[in-house]
């Protein structure tokens, strides 16, 4: 197949030949993984964070709602990228200087929690305006029933306004999907990273550069079909005529 694939993109005027070469081949594919798994814990880590901040948002306590809203305003208004350096450079080296050399926090892990704090940022305003848009007859029928607020929250309003909230979750689903590209900044090698070490040693940044837009393209449009299968399964037929 990669003989194939070669020879096919030759004839576009496309080397690939260092394919061939099996630890440039291999690093690529480790970086592929290590991009796929600092998806997948970016989603659930955001996920995570998005909801308890939107909890905090909506919870109509002002030592809760007072902090939640500050870390979404700094978080959502800064570069995701200088928060990674600030995290890593900065809130890393006086974490090792407290432990020593028993930090248990590697750059990798650095990247998964501040993806998730950024990403679950944009979640909880999007969780927010779907807890939001609940009708207020439909928690007043709770509230009958004798629901507290906890069970009036994750009983009745986030099964809704996940329904109204997933279009944005999805959306930013994708955004969290592109954004692991900022792993590379602090040497975590992941796919961008180990493009940026072949295409050091070798000419050949055109056809690195299209290999990484095809990932990235294909793991989006994975997240994209996932989101649409997920909102058409959700959906409830009737509800809001």
């Amino acid at each position: 197949m990669i003989q194939q694939f070669v020879t096919w993109m030759a004839h576009l005027g496309l080397d690939y030949q260092f394919l061939f070469d099996a630890y440039q081949r291999g690093s690529l594919i480790d970086g592929a993984l290590t991009t796929l798994l600092l998806c997948l814990l970016g989603i659930v880590g955001s996920l995570l964070v998005g909801v308890l901040l939107a909890g905090a948002l909506t919870s109509g306590r002002r030592w809760l709602v007072l902090p939640a809203r500050v870390f979404v305003e700094v978080t959502r208004n800064t570069p995701t990228l200088v928060q990674l350096y600030c995290a890593f450079l900065v809130l890393n080296m006086l974490l090792t200087q407290a432990v020593g050399t028993g930090n248990p926090l590697t750059p990798f892990a650095w990247v998964v929690i501040v993806i998730s704090l950024h990403k679950g940022a944009f979640h909880a305003e999007s969780l927010r305006a779907g807890i939001e848009a609940v009708p207020a007859v439909t928690l007043e029928a709770a509230s009958s029933l004798a629901f507290s607020r906890r069970q009036l929250l994750w009983n009745v309003q986030l099964p809704l306004a996940l329904r109204f909230a997933l279009p944005a979750l999805v959306n930013n689903l994708i955004d969290l999907v592109k954004m692991t590209a900022v792993a590379s900044a602090i040497a975590v090698n992941d796919i961008t990273y180990a493009s940026i070490m072949i295409w050091t040693q070798s000419d050949n940044v055109i056809e690195l550069m299209i290999l990484l837009l095809s990932f990235f393209g294909l793991l989006s449009f994975i997240v994209n079909l996932a989101g649409r299968a997920l909102e058409a399964r959700l959906r409830m037929p009737g509800y809001g005529h």
